[in-house]
């Protein structure tokens, strides 16, 4: 039985205490949660590592609109539907909680993921959302989707998405910038294939080539959160997202890393303390989840950004990324019929 308190509509702490948060955003541990989390939790090492989980992790006391505002779930539909999300939070020492309230908060969410887990779960289908796409927000008309999270706090959000594709969330999943750097040193760092040449735009000015890199902390940080050095922008940082997201999967289902109990406890140990979480979902869940999960590797995890239909500038002048309106109609339907991996293939749509 797990120690949760719950205050609507803000980030609240399993276990009292308090902690500075910096600013940031970053989804990937998101991810990382609710699969490899998930997978370790429910591992020979439960009981241990089910204690520190629940004990460290926060709930979201309010994660999900009033159930009038959202789409009906066919009851025989047994796949799983996961909003990630990474959040900017304000300036250094300003608490979380004192951020998000009920109704709002000054942060806008500028990574965002749908994840959807088929019903024989034999795969994982992440699908990211473009940070500027500008869509309908109800209550507030048309606006970037990132500003859902301002103006109505996680229900919003998730509302917003639900109404864009007519499909049901079952959990959400947040994170913050700290985690993401107790991850990365956790694992010993991880290694992706870079593309394109670039520096870091902040102080350090990290140098990343062309070829396979080992990211670690700050640097691994900075690779997935660039995108002024880039000439389509938010896209490669989408990219470069993506590509980090497979090599953190990568190293954390191999079995040097599964069967290694001193790696899966500081992993779960560093982590924890840096996820919110819906109420539903604490570790009897996600053991769950990771049971059912248990011959899913990264080879069997498929990312992709949700289609769109190009820039434009919306009518007060900001630049905008458009809706591809039969491509939300085309998801949302392959995503409510558990078909995701034929449409895919359908649309020749790729990693």
């Amino acid at each position: 039985m797990t120690n949760k308190k719950e205050f609507p509509g803000e980030y609240v702490p399993r276990r009292l205490a308090r902690r500075k948060k910096r600013t940031g955003l970053i989804v990937l541990l998101s991810t990382t949660a609710v699969i490899v989390v998930a997978a370790v939790v429910a591992s020979t090492y439960l009981a241990n590592l089910a204690q520190t989980f629940d004990s460290k992790t926060r709930v979201i006391g309010e994660a999900f609109p009033d159930e009038q505002d959202r789409p009906i779930k066919n009851p025989d539909d047994g796949s799983l539907n996961f909003l990630l999300l990474g959040v900017d939070h304000g300036a250094d020492g300003t608490e979380t909680a004192d951020l998000l309230q009920a109704g709002g908060t000054d942060q806008r969410s500028d990574s965002m993921m749908l994840m959807h887990i088929p019903e024989d779960r034999k795969g994982v289908y992440v699908m990211s959302i473009m940070r500027d796409l500008y869509t309908d927000i109800p209550g507030h008309g048309s606006q970037k989707i990132n500003a859902t999270m301002a103006l109505g706090g996680v229900p919003l959000v998730v509302q917003t998405v639900e109404g864009m594709l007519d499909t049901k969330i079952d959990h959400v999943a947040m994170v913050d910038f700290d985690g993401f750097k107790e991850l990365t040193t956790a694992l010993g760092g991880v290694t992706v294939h870079n593309d394109i040449e670039f520096y870091s735009t902040d102080s350090k000015k990290y140098f990343y080539p062309v070829g396979d890199i080992e990211l670690k902390g700050n640097q691994a940080l900075r690779f997935v959160r660039e995108r002024k050095p880039f000439v389509d922008g938010d896209y490669q940082r989408v990219r470069n997202q993506q590509k980090f997201i497979k090599a953190v999967m990568n190293e954390m289902l191999s079995k040097d890393t599964l069967t290694n109990p001193a790696t899966i406890f500081e992993v779960i140990d560093k982590l924890s303390p840096y996820l919110a979480l819906d109420e539903s979902l604490d570790s009897a869940t996600a053991a769950g989840i990771g049971l059912q999960l248990k011959d899913v590797r990264a080879s069997n995890i498929k990312m992709f950004t949700l289609p769109t239909a190009g820039l434009g500038t919306s009518p007060d002048g900001q630049s905008i990324v458009l809706r591809d309106e039969q491509a939300l109609v085309d998801l949302g339907e392959a995503l409510r019929t558990d078909t995701l991996r034929t449409y895919l293939d359908s649309a020749n749509i790729d990693d």
